[in-house]
Parts: structure tokens; sequence; C-alpha cells
């Protein structure tokens, strides 16, 4: 159409930028042994999880056919929400049909313009355009910095103005954790309302496997989390916990949620069966973070810096947005399934493996993935940058 041809120079023009830049993307379905999903539990193709969504299938149909506010609406739904917020020891839960939709309901949802957001410097592309469309004040915090949160809300504000502080509880290029106990004191001196990203630890950390909200003993503290089910959980979609006041209130108000179709109710069942699984098998999550330490100690003994840390997200920095995506290709061909992360995901200059750990692993595969990643340092990274 010639009407479009201005249109498709300009976005050739991007794409070319984007191609020698070395940020092209492509899409690629799984191979080789699974380096680099968020399936840290293994429970995406857990048979009792499976099982309990086809049958849910069977029962329910496929689809939902509408909203939860029109004809979408299940018991299914209501069933596994309360169950999940009796899991989180919050009032009330309201599921969402991605984490990315859950993170824009809450953060354009409550702040509002004239208040107050601080969020981390690195926290997920959902939370920062959550609070874009929120239209609030927004304040960029130095990463894990309580100092300069307090600087940040010791600032005027007027009468009636909010203040949020928003983080990531497990950062998900990083794998670092969030000081949480330091934040919930100080948004409780401050009045703020501290809202958190458990994507990343829910299902894995805490005594019940509640997340890091848990570990921290500061479940009381917290306004909302958001807790991503596509990853420890296996399955799909993100409750959003918290006093039942807010979720109630949301569920009137988050534009994602309201006009949105509701997911199949076979997911809400798959859920169910994950926290099932994820209350009788604490083993899991404890080969998991035993595993991911393993990880870490082989790295080192192989000359690999990577971060201090506990976590089963370890960010193996490359620096060079070629190098890395050469390095994965490597890595894909000897059999290890891990990705290159680029910008805009990372800051520039921080291209990096992103090694993420999950039980279903053992440590004689990760081992061979140490192995294989040494030769591959030696003639992709050390070779190429010294040569440059």
């Amino acid at each position: 159409m010639r009407s479009l041809d201005r249109l498709a120079s300009r976005i050739d023009a991007r794409t070319r930028a984007l191609r020698d830049a070395g940020l092209i993307r492509t899409l690629q379905p799984p191979r080789g042994a699974d380096f680099s999903s968020n399936d840290y539990l293994g429970l995406s193709c857990h048979p009792e999880v499976a099982e309990r969504m086809a049958e849910a299938v069977r029962r329910d149909g496929c689809g939902s056919t509408g909203s939860r506010l029109l004809r979408g609406d299940r018991e299914a739904f209501s069933h596994v929400e309360r169950r999940f917020a009796a899991f989180k020891r919050a009032g009330r839960a309201l599921y969402f049909s991605s984490g990315y939709l859950a993170n824009i309901g809450v953060l354009a949802t409550f702040p509002e313009p004239g208040d107050l957001v601080i969020s981390d410097e690195r926290n997920h592309a959902s939370l920062i355009d959550g609070i874009r469309l929120s239209r609030a004040e927004r304040a960029i915090l130095r990463h894990g910095d309580v100092a300069h949160a307090a600087e940040c809300l010791a600032a005027p504000r007027g009468d009636g103005r909010q203040a949020f502080i928003v983080v990531e509880s497990l950062f998900s290029m990083d794998g670092d954790m969030a000081p949480l106990r330091e934040l919930a004191d100080l948004c409780w001196r401050a009045e703020a309302a501290l809202i958190v990203d458990e994507a990343h630890a829910v299902g894995i950390y805490g005594e019940r496997g509640s997340g890091l909200i848990e570990a921290a003993g500061v479940d009381d503290a917290v306004f909302l989390s958001i807790n991503t089910a596509g990853k420890a959980l296996g399955v799909s979609g993100a409750f959003v916990a918290g006093p039942s006041w807010a979720v109630d209130y949301l569920a009137q108000r988050a534009r994602p949620f309201v006009f949105s179709t509701a997911p199949p109710p076979a997911v809400a069942a798959a859920l169910d069966a994950s926290l099932d699984v994820i209350e009788r098998e604490p083993e899991r999550r404890q080969r998991l973070l035993r595993l991911a330490r393993h990880a870490r100690e082989r790295l080192r003994e192989a000359g690999i810096d990577v971060p201090e840390g506990l976590s089963q997200i370890v960010p193996i920095l490359v620096g060079d947005d070629r190098l890395a995506v050469q390095a994965a290709d490597r890595l894909q061909a000897a059999g290890f399934d891990i990705r290159a992360i680029r910008p805009p995901t990372v800051p520039p200059g921080t291209a990096r493996l992103r090694l993420s750990i999950n039980a279903q692993m053992t440590e004689a595969a990760i081992d061979g993935f140490v192995e294989a990643l040494g030769a591959v340092w030696h003639e992709v990274v050390t070779c190429c940058a010294a040569s440059s």
C-alpha cells in the first residue's frame, strides 16, 4: 500500500539500526537442556498439575468466554484466590491473566497524579510502564539503596499526597534481593506504601515457600505483592495479594482486570494443584537452592566471575552484545539452552548470559555446563575481547 510506504521506510531504518547494534531478537523454541527458563521447581510438566488442568478442560471447556465481571467468572478462580491469599497471609488475592497486566493494573490504579512513586532502577519493564500510566511523580531509586529511598521520602509532600516504594523482591536479571526489612521499616516511619513484585521468589523462599516477604518477616508491612504464576508455580497469570479493601478496589478499577477476557478456568485448577505440590514437597525448593549454590561454586572454580548471592538466577556478565549472542549460540550447539540478555532488558554494556537453575537439574549437568562454558569463554569472550 502506497499510503504506508513512509511508515515501512521508517520501520526498516529502525530495524537496520537494531541489527547494526547487534540487538535483533529471534523467536526460538526450546532446544537442549533447560538452563534459561523460569520453571524453577519443574512444575510446568508435573503430572498432577497437568492432569488437574486436563480434567478442568474436559469439565469447563477451553475458554472462559468473557471477562470475570461478565460470564467469565468461575468458582475455580475464587477458590484459588482464597487459597493464595491464605498462602501469602493476606486478606484477599485477585488473579490476572499475566504478571505484566497485574503490575500495570496495580500501578495504574493506586498511585494517582500528585502522588510519589519511588521505583528501583532495575525494576521490570511492566512496573515501569504501570508507573508511567499512573501519571504520579516518579523518583528512580539507586538500586537497593535504602538511604536514597529515605532521601526521596524526605522531600516535602502536600496534604493527601501518598508515597509508594516499588521493588522486586528478587531481581530478575541480577539475581539479587531487595532489602525488604529495611524498606518496610522506612515505609512504616514515612507512612509510605510498599509494593513488592515477588515474580521470581514466590514458591521458593520462606518456610512455607510463599516468597521473600515471608522470609524477611514483613508480611504485615507490605501493602501489595504481585506474584507471577508462570515461573516457580509452573502455570501462567499472576496474583495480587493484600488487604481486602485494596484488592476489592482493584477489582473495580484495574483496567487490565475489568476489560480482559478471563483466563481459561483450567488454569485455576492447575494453579491449585501447583500449590498442593509446593506445600507437600518442600524438598523441591531446598534442592533448587542447593543446586544454585553448587553452580556458583563451580563457576568461580572455573575462573568465571559471578556475583555473590544465594538465588537461582546467576548472571554471567559478558558486556558486549554480539559476544553474548555468540557465546549463547555456542552453548546451545553444545546442548545447553541458555540465552543472551541484551539492552534494553539490561543496561548498555552489561549484556550477559542469564543462567537459570531449576530443580530438575543434576549436579553433573551443571558441571557439564560449566565445562562447556569455560571453553566458550576462552574462545569467544576472552580471545575476542582481547583482539578488539
